[in-house]
């Protein structure tokens, strides 16, 4: 990828990143598993592995977070194949401090359109 390529990916990926953190977007099961490609996978924070289905009707049901990313970073693993890694911050009202996670996607470009094939989120433990 050429400087102003990277860029631009960068750019756009942290932009679907951040969408999928949308409350509204994360409760639109269309939106959803628009972004989400036919054989996502995610290896959620509590250990358990979610399939397409199954995280857009999970998060179709999720009451709203706000989510606010850090540092975040993308690497080209091959052509059209993209890692992007980040911290996710997040201050529930039950718990009060804030939470973080180490996150990661493995982005595809299919036809011009990036599309998540796979998520994780490590919780941070202090």
């Amino acid at each position: 990828m050429r400087n102003q390529n990277v860029a631009e990916t960068v750019a756009a990926l942290r932009s679907l990143e951040q969408a999928l953190l949308d409350p509204a977007i994360r409760r639109d099961r269309a939106q959803v598993g628009a972004l989400l490609a036919d054989d996502f996978i995610e290896f959620g924070s509590s250990g358990r592995v979610w399939n397409r289905q199954q995280i857009i009707e999970l998060l179709s049901l999720e009451a709203p977070r706000k989510i606010v990313i850090r540092k975040f970073e993308c690497r080209k693993i091959a052509e059209g194949v993209v890692l992007a890694t980040y911290r996710a911050e997040e201050r529930k009202p039950e718990i009060g401090p804030l939470t973080s996670s180490l996150r990661s996607s493995l982005w595809v470009n299919e036809d011009g359109k990036w599309l998540m094939q796979f998520h994780q989120g490590t919780p941070i433990i202090a």
